[in-house]
């Protein structure tokens, strides 16, 4: 039996001091030093064996983090764990303190084809920390091979509605082959395009007309969220993709990141997968020919099955339906708590499934940080993350 953890980690915006990521922002040395002192800390905190940054611009700043985490580290397993001189040094705590360095650690950087090292336009990409390393390269999504063309149909007719093209992502996917114990895990990293709108400049005009809050444009904003939603959307739907390609291959999928959505949101959904319904005997057939031809039991669990297969379960939702005890939360702003951040594990880690060869133990929320941005005041908001970080804490069986 090995037991192991994964993370989400949104460092919001890791980036050297006096650098423009976006306009008019950028840290003074000492606000770096403040961020990047907590990043230690909270990585110290999490002290997880997988973890899946995003926001990072620089990859030498992140592993700059992780250098200050492995020197605090190895100084907290000086001064809390005994040596063998002391006869309590078998203590069972003393496995739970100890600190496990990065030394050996492998780390991938995507970075973001969107972004050009222009000031003030700066655009994050995505990282993935492993202390047992990858077992081939780790794959980036984000120019699409061949653009996604979704159809669209008029609804009632048969009159074609045009299409919502996709080329390219707005932040990359990771996908990387960690080995645990005698388990090959497929791991995936996302981003999706935030809720903030998209709106288009006309040609040879300085900005979008609604931004111009002066001469609110409701019906143009309105527009704008709409784009942001159908990009967070076909972008969960190329994850989703991928996520087939190694389900059908009957390989254990974990899938984390920043969703920018709820659990319960149609893009998150896209990603999980569609829930079976507990009995499918009562509904009419596709190809019904009368009003009782409907599926029947073997056709029903055949579909139930062809469903779960390739279904994600929601770690947050496994660890709740364990305890009533925590509210789940990793953003709040506005007095409004959400949770867009997720960890999805397939069927494999599931124990009320057959075929499991692992389970989830417990489930953390690293939220306490977190500051309400209806108060202008709060120093967190700029300096630490704006999100809380989770961990899901897992147990896989081994082979004797």
């Amino acid at each position: 039996m090995t037991e192991f953890t994964i993370a989400s980690f949104n460092v919001k915006n890791l980036i050297g001091p006096d650098q423009e990521y976006y306009r008019f922002q950028s840290y003074t040395p000492e606000e770096y030093a403040w961020k990047s002192d907590w990043l230690a800390d909270q990585l110290l905190t999490l002290d997880a064996d997988i973890v899946g940054f995003q926001e990072i611009f620089d990859e030498a700043t992140l592993r700059e983090v992780i250098a200050e985490t492995d020197r605090r580290g190895k100084q907290v397993n000086a001064a809390t764990l005994p040596d063998r001189s002391k006869r309590y040094h078998r203590k069972a705590i003393f496995r739970k303190l100890v600190y496990t360095p990065y030394t050996d650690a492998k780390l991938a950087y995507a970075a973001n084809t969107n972004d050009h090292d222009t000031p003030g336009k700066r655009r994050p990409g995505l990282a993935i920390l492993s202390r047992t390393g990858f077992v081939e390269p780790v794959e980036i999504i984000q120019d699409l091979p061949l653009p996604l063309d979704i159809p669209m149909a008029c609804l009632g007719g048969e009159d074609d509605a045009g299409y919502y093209t996709l080329r390219r992502l707005s932040r990359p996917i990771m996908k990387a082959r960690i080995p645990v114990a005698d388990q090959i895990i497929s791991v995936f990293n996302c981003h999706l395009k935030s809720k903030l709108g998209e709106f288009i400049t006309p040609l040879g005009a300085p900005y979008a007309p609604e931004t111009v809050l002066t001469a609110y444009d409701a019906s143009g904003r309105a527009m704008g969220a709409l784009r942001a939603a159908l990009r967070r959307m076909a972008e969960a739907w190329v994850l989703r993709r991928a996520i087939l390609d190694e389900l059908e291959q009957d390989r254990p999928v974990m899938v984390l990141g920043d969703f920018n959505d709820s659990e319960d949101a149609v893009s998150s959904e896209i990603i999980s997968g569609e829930t079976p319904f507990r009995n499918y005997s009562w509904m009419l057939r596709h190809d019904a020919r009368h009003s009782g031809d409907r599926y029947n039991p073997d056709e029903d669990r055949q579909i139930r099955e062809m469903i779960d297969r390739v279904r994600l379960r929601s770690a947050e939702k496994l660890f709740l339906k364990k305890s009533l005890r925590d509210v789940v939360y990793t953003t709040t702003f506005g007095g409004v708590h959400q949770s867009i951040d997720q960890i999805y594990i397939s069927r494999h880690f599931d124990p009320e499934w057959t075929g499991a060869i692992g389970e989830m133990q417990y489930f953390s929320v690293f939220n306490d940080h977190l500051t309400d941005g209806s108060h202008p005041e709060a120093p967190y908001n700029k300096l630490a993350s704006d999100h809380g970080q989770i961990m899901a804490h897992m147990r896989l069986e081994t082979a004797e």
